[in-house]
């Protein structure tokens, strides 16, 4: 039996006593690091909502399989978001239609969440041709035109078939549940607390299964989006889908366990928070980086002597994710300057103390970044 099968539906329940632990614990990291955002710079928040939404963006196509280029998400992100970095690179169209959905649920939060913002959501996931399975309904409630809609995994092998984790409701009541879910979500009742009530959102909108595909990650960008409303800021500076990622396989045990369950979803909620926090200390490690990066160039240009724009271009290269020693080779290469001009400009890095050799030694000589 199937938790929207019950008589309450969807009248769910859970321990609040329970969970006041994990929220009372959710509550503290999120403000601390919320704090410690608010206290950075201008360019330290802009360079963390950066990193968190290309990180939401890539993360929530990978936990359905799909893996978009980062570099191309992150120009996608930099140019919504107004940032220099913006359109280096060709635009995308699967790039472009999950950036604008994961952007607007988080940077226009205040806005009412409607079956015609869903649709256009919808839509732009899909607007890259090939993309899902063919046909499929697009910015419309499913039709169950080819089947009931059933999560499953596995093949038919020897007459065996594929395990069915969750059936979702008739594709006949799929319009009456969202108009039920949507009203809840946009202020029908009391509200629980915040976090609470974006668990609640993910795991009723994905149970419903509304849509012929997609389901996922549109519920994801809801639960960011109840999320950014509890925060009150349109700014993301953690990804709770690179958390959920990296848990995928539990995300789906917790999911598949609840929507066979009763309407008790304790299990289901502990779970979520303990997945926030997760994604919480995740943003503060990414957060140190990107305050140590901003610090690093600070004192740089602060310096009586400022570095010239070759050295700056490599080391802001050696600062990103650097695989290996840099040499007298790839200096020229990435400059585009002579061998003796590359010289001189180690020998100075080495002087202040920006670079050392490694042991190598000889013709092969390499030398590591000192930075952050």
């Amino acid at each position: 039996m199937y938790i929207w099968q019950h008589s309450a539906w969807p009248e769910f329940r859970w321990n609040a006593e329970a969970l006041l632990p994990l929220v009372a614990e959710a509550r503290f990291r999120q403000g601390r690091f919320l704090g410690t955002m608010a206290a950075a710079g201008l360019e330290t928040r802009q360079e963390a909502e950066l990193s968190a939404s290309t990180e939401d963006v890539v993360a929530t196509s990978a936990i359905e399989g799909e893996r978009l280029p980062p570099a191309s998400v992150r120009s996608s992100v930099a140019r919504r978001l107004g940032l220099p970095q913006g359109g280096v690179l060709p635009q995308d169209s699967q790039v472009e239609g999950i950036a604008e959905v994961v952007l607007d649920a988080t940077r226009h939060f205040q806005a009412p969440l409607t079956e015609e913002r869903i649709f256009a959501w919808h839509r732009a996931l899909f607007a890259a041709p090939g993309k899902g399975p063919d046909p499929i309904d697009i910015g419309r409630w499913r039709t169950d035109a080819h089947g009931r809609m059933q999560v499953v995994s596995g093949v038919y092998r020897g007459g065996k078939p594929p395990r069915v984790h969750y059936e979702a409701p008739p594709a006949a009541v799929a319009g009456r549940e969202m108009r039920r879910f949507l009203a809840w979500f946009n202020g029908d009742g009391v509200p629980p607390d915040g976090l609470v009530r974006a668990g609640l959102a993910h795991l009723w909108f994905v149970t419903i299964h509304p849509l012929d595909d997609g389901n996922g990650r549109v519920g994801r960008a809801i639960a960011d989006m109840a999320i950014a409303q509890a925060e009150g800021t349109g700014q993301r500076f953690y990804s709770l889908s690179s958390a959920i990622l990296r848990q995928r396989k539990g995300y789906y045990d917790a999911l598949e366990q609840a929507q066979k369950g009763d309407l008790d979803v304790t299990e289901w909620l502990g779970w979520f928070l303990r997945c926030h926090r997760q994604a919480i200390a995740e943003a503060e490690e990414t957060a140190r980086r990107v305050v140590g990066k901003a610090r690093f160039w600070a004192a740089l240009d602060a310096g009586p002597r400022p570095v010239n724009e070759r050295q700056r271009k490599v080391l802001a290269k050696l600062i990103e994710d650097w695989e290996g020693p840099m040499t007298t080779r790839k200096w020229v290469a990435i400059c585009g300057c002579s061998a003796d001009t590359a010289q001189r400009d180690i020998a100075d890095l080495l002087q202040r103390g920006l670079l050392r050799a490694n042991e190598k030694g000889g013709r092969s000589i390499g030398y590591d970044f000192t930075g952050p």
